[in-house]
């Protein structure tokens, strides 16, 4: 795999992009915005998602869709889980016939309550195996400090993910294979929820003991889930599960960490929103497609209906604690 087109220059985009240009393989990375390309080929900087890092030779940015996709034998699908759709959809007569499609967002599609791999084979009409995704502990500046992380890539054609495996395996970023697409994305996308709620928490002053309590009851509502669309229940033990939760839920890198801190200190959804800049909080939409997703199916997610209700309902966080809390007493795994 020796060129890759990377659609989208956020801040795991480009870290993702330079991971794959680190490894040796030549990158184009595509920008919704042209002052971006423009930056970065001009400086080899993204100054308004990573201002510190500088970018290799063998990764160039353009504007253009067409420039991007041009030979590419794998294409890297980094824009918002929401937009995924639209944008695929604008690209599609670009992408080159048995490039391997890998997505990095992680949320579970408002409407249609599908993962990001079904999305990504409807809308560009590809088998099942022609599509990846990536998901793992990789906030996207510690990647782009170098600092030492691992990550999943997974795909039901094992021989295709080994080959991104080696085409995006560095000093710093180690990843590992799996077939199981569904526990993957399915850890992938709670554990964003799972953030909002320990940032609620941490928000209202709550420490490590009640920290510890969500993640491993989020990790538990995940694999819930998980377990009623077939996941493999190990994966939510790996990386892409308890490795993801953990480091998305108590970093301040994680944005829905941070978004949920300062719903839990009396801010408003639009307050928060304001204070990020643009950047995306995927749990606060993806709240509501699991919700849905899980009511669907029957599955109890306690935590993720609370985030849910205080995102879109305007129920206070402290509330949120006093109703979990008083939830009917059980036996841990049910």
């Amino acid at each position: 795999m020796e060129r890759v087109a990377v659609m989208g220059a956020g801040s795991w985009g480009t870290a993702f992009a330079k991971v794959l240009a680190d490894a040796g393989t030549d990158v184009v990375l595509w920008a919704r915005r042209a002052e971006v390309a423009d930056e970065i080929t001009r400086s080899r900087v993204n100054s308004g998602y990573l201002p510190s890092t500088v970018l290799p030779a063998n990764l160039v940015a353009t504007h253009d869709p067409e420039k991007a996709l041009d030979g590419a034998q794998a294409v890297v699908l980094g824009v918002p889980s929401q937009t995924l759709r639209v944008n695929l959809a604008e690209w599609k007569p670009l992408l080159p016939a048995g490039a391997t499609l890998v997505s990095l967002a992680k949320g579970v599609e408002l409407g249609t309550l599908k993962r990001m791999s079904e999305v990504v084979r409807e809308v560009a009409d590809v088998p099942e195996d022609q599509v990846a995704v990536v998901s793992g502990p990789n906030l996207a500046k510690e990647i782009a400090a170098e600092q030492p992380t691992a990550t999943v890539i997974a795909c039901t054609d094992h021989d295709r993910a080994v080959d991104l495996q080696h085409a995006c395996s560095t000093s710093y970023f180690r990843p590992y294979t799996n077939v199981d697409v569904v526990g993957c994305e399915l850890g992938g996308a709670c554990k964003n929820v799972i953030a909002l709620a320990c940032g609620m928490a941490a928000g209202l002053g709550f420490g490590d003991n009640t920290m510890a309590s969500i993640i491993t009851r989020g990790l538990a509502e995940t694999a819930r889930l998980g377990a009623a669309l077939g996941a493999d229940p190990l994966t939510f033990a790996g990386l892409a599960g308890l490795g993801d939760l953990v480091a998305t839920c108590a970093s301040p890198l994680s944005r829905n960490r941070t978004f949920g801190e300062r719903l839990g200190r009396g801010e408003t959804v639009a307050q928060a929103q304001e204070a990020a800049h643009g950047q995306v909080a995927e749990g606060v939409k993806s709240c509501s497609s699991i919700r849905e997703l899980a009511a669907r199916l029957g599955v109890d997610m306690p935590i993720t209906d609370g985030v849910h209700r205080v995102c879109h309902e305007g129920l206070d966080p402290r509330l949120l604690t006093a109703a979990l809390l008083e939830r009917e007493r059980k036996a841990e795994r049910q």
